[in-house]
C-alpha cells in the first residue's frame, strides 16, 4: 500500500523531509479497525514530531492522525463497527499514522462520520474535536460554574483547528459566553461567524480589552496557542478560582502568579487516553459519535478551510509548510491517493 514517512527529523523544505513509501497491508486484530483512508488533515502535532522527532526505529516513521475513511476489516474483539461503517478519527500517538492507503485504529476512538459531510469535512473535525471537548469538560468542567465570576470563556487563539471548533462546542453545548482572539480582519471574521460572542484582537494586550467589555472576569481561560506570550494578561484576567487550560508548549511556565487567584491550571492532550490506554478510552469513541450527531443537525460545522489535494509526499509538504506559518484559519485536508 502506499504511504507517506519520513526517515529523520529535517526542515520542511528538504527534499527528504516527507517521502512516498510503499509498505504491506496490516491485518486487524483484537480491537483494531482496518481502515481505508479518504482523507486526512495535518495538525501542529505533525509538524512537530517531524521536525524534532527521530522515528523510534531504523524504518520510515508514517505520520497522521486525523482521518475519515471506511472499515474494509475489523479484529476479533471488535463491537463497535463492522466492515464498510463510514468512520472518522484521530490515531494514537504510539501507532503508524493515518498518511496511508490503509491503517489500524483502535475502536474505542473513533466515531460514525457525519452523514452530511463528504471525508474530507469529515477529517478536519476528530483530533481538534477532541482536544476542545476534553478541554472544555474534562478539564475545566465548564459545566461547574466558579462562583463569583462572569459565565464566560476566553478562547486565545479562535481561529485556529481548536479554536475553531471549541467556539461552537461551547455555543452549542454550554450556556457560557464566548470571547475569543484573532489578530487579523479575515480571522476576526471567521470566529465571528463561528458563533463567538465578543471577538478581541491577541497582537495588543488582552487584559484591557477584556475588561472594556464589561461582563466581568471569565471563570475559563482556555490558550490554543502562544500560551507564553499571554501568560501576564491570563493571570490578570482571570477570575479569583477560575480555571485555565492550554494544550500548546510554552518555553516557560511560571506558575507561581497564579497563586493569589487559587486559579487551577489544566493541561489537555487528547493522545493521553489512547497512549496510556485509560479505562475510559471509549469517552472519545462517544464524543466523536456526539459531535456527529450535531453536525447532522445542523449545529456543528466542519472546520475545513482548504483542500490541498490527494495524499502524498508532496501536498503534505504543502499542508506542513502551511501549519509552520502558525497562521491557519481552521484545517487543510488531503483526500483520495
Amino acid at each position: 500500500m502506499r504511504a507517506v514517512a519520513y526517515n529523520s527529523p529535517q526542515p520542511i523544505t528538504a527534499e527528504t523531509s516527507l517521502i512516498d513509501i510503499e509498505l504491506p497491508m496490516p491485518e486487524a486484530r483484537g480491537h483494531d479497525l482496518l481502515v481505508e483512508i479518504k482523507a486526512v488533515s495535518v495538525n501542529p502535532a505533525d509538524v512537530k514530531i517531524r521536525a524534532h522527532v527521530a522515528p523510534p526505529t531504523d524504518e520510515p516513521r508514517v505520520l497522521g492522525w486525523d482521518a475519515a475513511g471506511i472499515v474494509k476489516a475489523v479484529g476479533a474483539d471488535v463491537t463497535l463497527f463492522k466492515p464498510g461503517d463510514q468512520v472518522f478519527y484521530s490515531g494514537a500517538l504510539a501507532r503508524s499514522g493515518t498518511n496511508a492507503e490503509f491503517h489500524l485504529v483502535d475502536e474505542r476512538i473513533v466515531g460514525a462520520k457525519p452523514k452530511s459531510l463528504d471525508f474530507a469535512a469529515a477529517a478536519a473535525l476528530p483530533l481538534t474535536t477532541i482536544t476542545a471537548y476534553e478541554a472544555l469538560f474534562d478539564r475545566l468542567k465548564v459545566q461547574d460554574p466558579v462562583s463569583g465570576a462572569a459565565r464566560s470563556i476566553l478562547i486565545i487563539g479562535g481561529a485556529g483547528g481548536v479554536g475553531s471548533i471549541a467556539i461552537q462546542i461551547a455555543r452549542v453545548l454550554t450556556d457560557l459566553t464566548v470571547i475569543a482572539t484573532a489578530s487579523r480582519r479575515e480571522t476576526q471574521d471567521w470566529v465571528k461567524d463561528l458563533g463567538a460572542h465578543h471577538v478581541i484582537d491577541h497582537s495588543s494586550p488582552i487584559a484591557p480589552q477584556v475588561a472594556a467589555l464589561g461582563i466581568g472576569a471569565p471563570g475559563f481561560i482556555f490558550s490554543t496557542t502562544n500560551t507564553d506570550l499571554h501568560i501576564g494578561d491570563i493571570v490578570e484576567v482571570i477570575a479569583p478560582q477560575g480555571r485555565f487550560a492550554l494544550i500548546d508548549n510554552p518555553k516557560t511556565l511560571d506558575v507561581v502568579p497564579f497563586m493569589r487567584k487559587s486559579a487551577s491550571i489544566h493541561w489537555e492532550l487528547m493522545f493521553t487516553r489512547p497512549l496510556f490506554e485509560t479505562p475510559d478510552m471509549i469517552e472519545q469513541h462517544r464524543l466523536l459519535n456526539r459531535i456527529s450527531e450535531l453536525v447532522d443537525a445542523g449545529k456543528i460545522r466542519t472546520t475545513l478551510s482548504e483542500t490541498i489535494g490527494p495524499i502524498n509526499a508532496a501536498n503534505l509538504k504543502k499542508a506542513h509548510a502551511m501549519v509552520e506559518t502558525g497562521r491557519m484559519k481552521g484545517k487543510a485536508v488531503l483526500a483520495g491517493f
